[in-house]
């Protein structure tokens, strides 16, 4: 009977043969879920929604293309690092399993809730890391060229941005038994949300008093605020990291009111600003 380690190179041969399915897979969910949300936000509706739009000043194909291609080194880096799923899965390390139903219908929907929550706070915790003076310039100066995002920006990140991103899933599947079909469903969902919330237009719907009415998720205009002044709103799918750690900004709920209302908007009246540079 071979033992584990001269099992060991055919096992690792066959992860990095998943990398190829792995960059196509990706490839296709972002070009459908950014292609998607662009089409919609700036063509098909794009009237429609104009009164809604976040920012007066429209991203050029200049930076259209630069994103595009930022997403492209993106992808390929999730391939190389979702390597470490498929060597997780065939050594048996990983907490993950194929049968959908093993563990029933409650714990596929729970597991979904908590990969989803989990990555929340993963994101929100790197992402202030990130912001760091340190760090700023070499790990997430790229995403933030794009001060007026567009769905496109989704995956635009520097190399070691996109490498902290991609490590979530290798390490949470270490800990959470999740169904592989759920980790589908999750990567649907993460970049579904994310080419939304760069989409530049807001489409969340709000209350008669102006407040986003599900103030518990981060709406378009959480994040976009995030691109005009960096300092603020590190959260990906909810507001409640920002909350509790007192990093939302101070004018969210009045822009969002002054966006979806179209009154005064309160950073054009000389509010405060916030630097890049400001260390979370």
């Amino acid at each position: 009977m071979p033992s584990i380690q001269s099992a060991m190179p055919d096992v690792l041969l066959e992860a990095l043969a998943a990398a190829p399915n792995l960059f196509l897979s990706d490839l296709l969910r972002y070009v459908l879920a950014a292609g998607i949300v662009y089409l919609l936000v700036h063509i098909v509706f794009a009237k429609a929604l104009a009164p809604r739009r976040i920012q007066p000043r429209r991203a050029g194909p200049g930076q259209i293309r630069r994103e595009i291609l930022a997403s492209l080194r993106s992808i390929a880096v999730f391939a190389i690092v979702g390597t470490l799923v498929a060597l997780e899965l065939l050594t048996g390390v990983s907490q993950a399993y194929f049968d959908s139903m093993e563990r029933g219908p409650v714990w596929f929907i729970v597991s979904l809730l908590a990969l989803i929550v989990a990555h929340d706070a993963w994101f929100y915790w790197t992402h202030r890391l990130m912001h760091r003076p340190r760090w700023f310039r070499r790990f997430h100066r790229l995403h933030h060229k794009s001060r007026t995002p567009t769905p496109w920006t989704a995956y635009a990140f520097n190399t070691g941005e996109a490498v902290l991103h991609a490590l979530f899933l290798p390490v949470i599947l270490l800990i959470l038994p999740v169904p592989v079909l759920v980790i589908f469903l999750w990567g649907i969902h993460q970049i579904v949300r994310n080419a939304v919330g760069h989409c530049g237009v807001e489409i969340f719907p709000a209350g008669k008093d102006g407040r986003p009415r599900f103030d518990w998720i981060t709406t378009v205009t959480h994040h976009d605020l995030h691109h005009a002044e960096p300092g603020w709103n590190f959260g990906l799918y909810f507001t409640w990291w920002d909350r509790w750690m007192g990093t939302e900004h101070p004018v969210y709920h009045a822009r969002f009111a002054a966006i979806v209302q179209r009154q005064s908007d309160p950073l054009a009246e000389g509010q405060p600003t916030t630097r890049v540079t400001k260390e979370a």
